[in-house]
């Protein structure tokens, strides 16, 4: 074996999760991943604003991950569009659902990289129960206003799709666990579900447990609900804030092209992740919506949609 032969064998094995593309503007710092495409680390000076994972690890929990053509479950699998039905692989075994769309797993292409801002892209051609053609372009910009991630979508097939998105960062504000944080989101609605993480229904927060409108201490309670009917800025967008005893505060935002937020506690994460992260999910339509409809878009041949959210610290 050669010296250079050698050299090759003996380098330490690539990043779990694909290249790494960082970016960075003023004291933020993130790090955007190949594997999924996702946001695996986003800092402000020395407080990290995501319960993230290392370069060498798998993302578990579906950290940052982008949840592209649905988010959430769809029950069974099983959908019907346009007059047929459709079959897709069960990736939530356990409970007979299909979770969080076909990319997570995927290796996504980086379409631009400036010093503050990459872009990354995937082609999803058609596949068993997903017959349609996308095109889906996630947009990361960091200024100094903090970071902005902005989804698009292209059907590039001959006829109209069904189609969804959503994101998965978890928030962190320093402490060891999410319990004694302060948790505030403006929300008139939820949905609560059943044994397999499927909607029953809609409810009015009021009164319940999930009443996060004026912000409380989150302490032992476990949440894995998604909440709507949002209030909504001047600038049309709605506002998660996740604060620390020490008064220090991280903030996801989302505009009007998501009207459900999904809030998890991550009880049910192995450690080390229990119960470290506030899971905040933007989704552009409902749990399930693939056989409800809830939020479901319906991209028509050569159609474009976009959704965007993101992250504001006090640090």
């Amino acid at each position: 074996m050669t010296a250079d032969a050698h050299a090759l064998v003996s380098n330490a094995p690539p990043p779990a999760s694909g290249q790494q593309f960082e970016i960075s503007h003023g004291g933020q710092r993130a790090t955007v991943v190949e594997v999924g495409g996702g946001l695996r680390q986003h800092s402000v000076g020395e407080h990290e604003l995501l319960d993230g994972y290392d370069a060498q690890s798998r993302c578990t929990g579906a950290r940052g991950l982008p949840l592209v053509p649905w988010p959430n479950r769809i029950r069974d699998g099983s959908y019907t569009f346009g007059g047929t039905e459709y079959q897709v692989p069960l990736t939530e075994p356990d409970k007979h659902n299909a979770i969080h769309g076909f990319l997570r797993w995927r290796n996504w292409t980086c379409r631009r990289h400036d010093a503050d801002r990459v872009v990354m892209g995937i082609v999803l051609n058609p596949m068993m129960g997903y017959p349609f053609a996308l095109d889906v372009t996630v947009d990361y910009r960091l200024d100094d206003s903090g970071l902005t991630v902005c989804t698009s979508a292209t059907n590039l097939g001959a006829k109209t799709c069904p189609y969804g998105a959503g994101q998965h960062p978890y928030l962190t504000v320093g402490t060891d666990l999410i319990d004694p944080c302060s948790l505030q989101l403006d929300a008139a609605r939820y949905l609560p579900t059943d044994d397999r993480g499927l909607p029953t229904g809609d409810v009015d927060v009021d009164g319940s447990a999930f009443d996060f409108r004026d912000g409380r201490t989150i302490g032992a309670q476990e949440v894995d609900l998604t909440f709507t009917d949002l209030a909504r800025d001047a600038d049309g967008l709605a506002w998660v804030r996740l604060t620390a005893p020490d008064g220090r505060r991280v903030d996801v935002w989302v505009d009007e092209h998501y009207p459900f937020v999904e809030l998890y506690t991550s009880h049910t994460q192995p450690p080390p992740h229990y119960r470290t992260g506030l899971g905040v999910e933007p989704m552009t339509c409902a749990p399930n919506a693939f056989r409800t409809g809830e939020g479901l878009v319906r991209l028509e041949p050569g159609e474009s949609t976009s959704a965007t959210w993101g992250i504001r610290s006090s640090c």
